[in-house]
This record gives C-alpha cells, sequence and structure tokens, in this order.
C-alpha cells in the first residue's frame, strides 16, 4: 500500500459494496483492493463447485474431501461438500458465471479452468488472494502464473494438463524400428514424420494401421488446443500477458501454415481426427488404428483397462505443449471464505498434490514429481486417499486396473512421470483475455473451415482470422 491514507468510506458506500459482493465496481473490476467478504465465517459446509472428475466416481478430488472432513471432524463448520456441475467444459463454464452473477447458488469455493481467470477475476467474481510465498518454488512457474491477472493473484493451482505424445511400442517393434528410433522427449515434428513414413514396412500387407497419428480436431476446445501447439511450435504469439491483442496477419499465416503442417491428412493423420474428441482418440489408439496419438495425461491410465503396460508409452509433445488443468479460487459471494481458504490451502498442498498425480491428474508441484525417486517424501498421498483409491496398496505400489495384465513397472511410470514433468517445465499457455470464450469460438470458426479446403487460402484466412481476433480480443 501507499504511504497516503484514503478517505475514509461513507457508511452507505460500505452498505452497498457488502450487498453487492458480486460487482466488480465495489473492488474495481476486480483488481483493487480486498473482497468485502474475505475474513468472513458462516456455518457449514464449505461448498466446492467443479466439473466431473476424470478418475471416476469417488474419484479423488471427492476422496480429498472426505480427507479434510475426517481431519475436522469436530468442527461442523469447516466441513466440506463437493458438488460435480453436468456438461461439458462450455457448459460449466455458463452455469458457474450465472450463479456467481445472480448469486443463485451458495458456492463457497470455484474449480476453474485456467482460461477463464481472467474472466471471473475482471467480473468481480472471484477474491483477490494473497501472493504465494516468493521463497517456496514448489510450484511450477508457467503452471503457477495462470492464478494471476494484472498482478494479482486469484486463485491457487489445483490440477493441471499438458499434451503429450503416446505411441504404441508393440506396433513401432513391428514395423522394425529399433529401440534407438522410438520416441525421445527431444523429438521434432519432423522426427514425428519420418518415423510415420516408415510404419508398415515390416509387416504382411493389410495389417499396418491406417495412418501415423491423431488428435482432436472436432470444433470444440480441443482443436483450439491444437492450434496453440502449431503456433507455439511457430513461435507465433496471439496476445501479451495482460490480454492485449499482439498477432498480425503475417504471424497468423506462419501458425496456420505449422497447423496444417502437423495436420496433413494425406500423409500422417487419421481422417476421423476432425471429428474426435479425447475419447474418440484413445479409442482409435488402443484399438491400434494409429502408432501415435496427441492427449493429456489422464490417457495414461485410462487405458491400463485396454492395454498391456508394455505395450505404449509417452513423451513430451513436440515443441512445447499448451497448458491445461484447472485453478481453484474463492467466490466473492462466499459467506465462508476464511474457511474455504484453509480448505484452498490443503487441496493444493503438496500431500494432496502427490494423490491428484497418483490418481491420474498432472499435480502442479514439483514434490510430487520428484517423490518419484525419493524414499519418505514429505510428498507422499494421504494414507487414507490412497486405501480408497485403490484398495490395499501403498501409493508408491499401483495394482492394475480392471482388465490390465499388470500396473506399469516402476521404471515405467518413472519414464512417464519424468515425461508429464518435463512437458509441463516448457508449456505455454494459451491467451490471457477476459474474452477468452469469444476468443475461441472465433479461432475454431476461422480453422475448422482450412481443415476441409483441399486448397485452403492462407492470406485470405489469416486475415479474416486477424479481424475476428481483433474483434474478440476487444470484446465486441
Amino acid at each position: 500500500m501507499s504511504g497516503t491514507r484514503s478517505r475514509r468510506p461513507s457508511r452507505s458506500r460500505v452498505l452497498g459494496c457488502l450487498l453487492l459482493t458480486l460487482s466488480a465496481a465495489c473492488t474495481g473490476s476486480g483488481t483493487d483492493g480486498p473482497s468485502p467478504t474475505a475474513g468472513t465465517q458462516a456455518p457449514g459446509p464449505i461448498i466446492v463447485a467443479s466439473g466431473l472428475d476424470v478418475t471416476g466416481s469417488g474419484g479423488v478430488r471427492q476422496q480429498l474431501i472426505a480427507e479434510w472432513n475426517r481431519q475436522h471432524k469436530d468442527d461442523p463448520d469447516l466441513r466440506a461438500q463437493i458438488v460435480e456441475l453436468p456438461g461439458g467444459a462450455d457448459q460449466q463454464r455458463s452455469q458457474l458465471l450465472g450463479a456467481l452473477q445472480s448469486g443463485s447458488a451458495a458456492y463457497d469455493i470455484v474449480n476453474l479452468d485456467v482460461t477463464w481467470i481472467p474472466e471471473f477475476a475482471e467480473a468481480g467474481l472471484i477474491q483477490a488472494l494473497p501472493d504465494p510465498d516468493p521463497d517456496d518454488p514448489d510450484v511450477i512457474p508457467e503452471v503457477l502464473s495462470t492464478t494471476r491477472w494484472k498482478g494479482r493473484t486469484y486463485a491457487l493451482p489445483f490440477n493441471t494438463d499438458v499434451g503429450l505424445l503416446y505411441y504404441r511400442k508393440d506396433l513401432i517393434e513391428q514395423s522394425g524400428i529399433n529401440e534407438n528410433r522410438q520416441p525421445t522427449g527431444d523429438w521434432s515434428w519432423q522426427n514425428l514424420y519420418d518415423s510415420i513414413a516408415t510404419l508398415g514396412s515390416g509387416q504382411p500387407e493389410g495389417d499396418d494401421p491406417q495412418k501415423g497419428w491423431t488428435t482432436q480436431l472436432a470444433p470444440y476446445e480441443g482443436l483450439t488446443v491444437n492450434v496453440m501447439d502449431a503456433f507455439a511450435a511457430a513461435d507465433v504469439r496471439i496476445a501479451s500477458a495482460d490480454g492485449k491483442y499482439t498477432a498480425t496477419p503475417d504471424t497468423l499465416k506462419d501458425g496456420l501454415q505449422e497447423f496444417l503442417r502437423h495436420v496433413d491428412d494425406n500423409r500422417t493423420l487419421l481422417p476421423r481426427a476432425l471429428t474426435s474428441n479425447e475419447d474418440a482418440t484413445l479409442d482409435d489408439f488402443a484399438q491400434g488404428r494409429v502408432v501415435y496419438m496427441r492427449n493429456w495425461p489422464y490417457a495414461f491410465g485410462a487405458l491400463q483397462s485396454r492395454l498391456a503396460p508394455e505395450r505404449y508409452a509417452a513423451v513430451p509433445l513436440p515443441g512445447r505443449s499448451v497448458l491445461g488443468g484447472q485453478n481453484l479460487a474463492v467466490s466473492a459471494a462466499s459467506p465462508r471464505s476464511a474457511a474455504a481458504r484453509k480448505l484452498l490451502a490443503f487441496l493444493t498442498g503438496p500431500r494432496s498434490e502427490r494423490c491428484l498425480l497418483d490418481a491420474g491428474f498432472a499435480a502442479t508441484r514439483l514434490s510430487s514429481y520428484t517423490a518419484e525417486k525419493t524414499t519418505g517424501a514429505p510428498a507422499a498421498c494421504w494414507e487414507a486417499v490412497t486405501e480408497a483409491l485403490r484398495p490395499g496398496t501403498a501409493s508408491a505400489d499401483p495394482v492394475p486396473r480392471e482388465g490390465s495384465a499388470r500396473a506399469p513397472s516402476a521404471r515405467e511410470r518413472s519414464e512417464y512421470i519424468g515425461s508429464v514433468r518435463r512437458a509441463l517445465e516448457e508449456a505455454v499457455q494459451r491467451p490471457r483475455t477476459p474474452y477468452y470464450g469469444a476468443f475461441t469460438q472465433a479461432l475454431q470458426s476461422a480453422v475448422y473451415g482450412l481443415l476441409t479446403d483441399e486448397s485452403p487460402d492462407l492470406d485470405e484466412a489469416a486475415e479474416q482470422l486477424d479481424e475476428a481476433l481483433r474483434e474478440a480480443f476487444a470484446g465486441r
């Protein structure tokens, strides 16, 4: 704070801000001053609103809430409850925006996609939080930066996400590709194309996969992520850290050219990718229709019910991948914000992050990954959570999923964990803007047409995309 004492606000203004806790006007559009409810504590439970847990019913998020409740069983005001919102990410965003703007739902904590933080902060719907301890380097820096907007912290990283290149080790070996030519964390996109060109050479005719690789190109956020992966590979940036549009038709053309190179379906890509989401590509990969797949870390565990661990592996995506994931924020209208902040610290602490990693999410803390090689590391998962998720085992000894011949070996799991960590440390963010919804819709609309055009005019496409994105970033 500056040394100048501000004029004491009138009683009517204070009352107005308390009544209008969702209004950005009381907090300077979500950027100035503490939340008016920052220290309040009404009777519990603490309500956490979240999307579907990819680890399943009774999954790790629910088990972490259960662990918190066990630790606070004698204090009903600190008990917590998680509410899962139905639908996909876009539907969940609309539900949360509507609920927080109207005050129709008493959510204390909201689990937000990393791209939503600027929008919810700018609208004054979530509280500014104390900045993290600068002497604590545990949280991966790029992941931590997703929690900030206009110089202030509005959330804590819960689980992160990053693109990985999965590959079928068995199909590669059948093609006669020896081990020293198999994927590594240093692969370029050209290495991938060269490998795909040799597939099938060692197999009987008709037994080779239909195409080399697949990814998510249906017109939803998966398409945006793939475009942003390509833009990162071409070193094309669309916006500054504070949400100002910085691209030009020339830079957009470079990015679009790189993207079309990635998805050249005449040479490398499974045609079904144009209508595929994460689950569809997972199925094509498991069925052996492709050798390579771009997907998120959850796929490593999801494949265990369909393929023996020795048949597949994952390395960082060529180039730099886009970050995904969710952050936890306290609602500006929460009457239990003091307790909510304590729950935030628990859910994002080292032991909880280790639980998330063990369950299939990507953890936000470096200590979760170093624990793979450290006996007795402080980042061990809560014992009761491990027991609930994998009865009869310790967190360091994963058991096979139903249908799997065995669990991944210590070496296989260590290699996978190392790939996730390396990919996260080199990852980039999607554009940060309060108008992210408008941005992603404009991008998907422009790019999907290029995928179905046999002879796209990239100069015209780049000009049109530039115009559409300028409008989107201006909130028009």
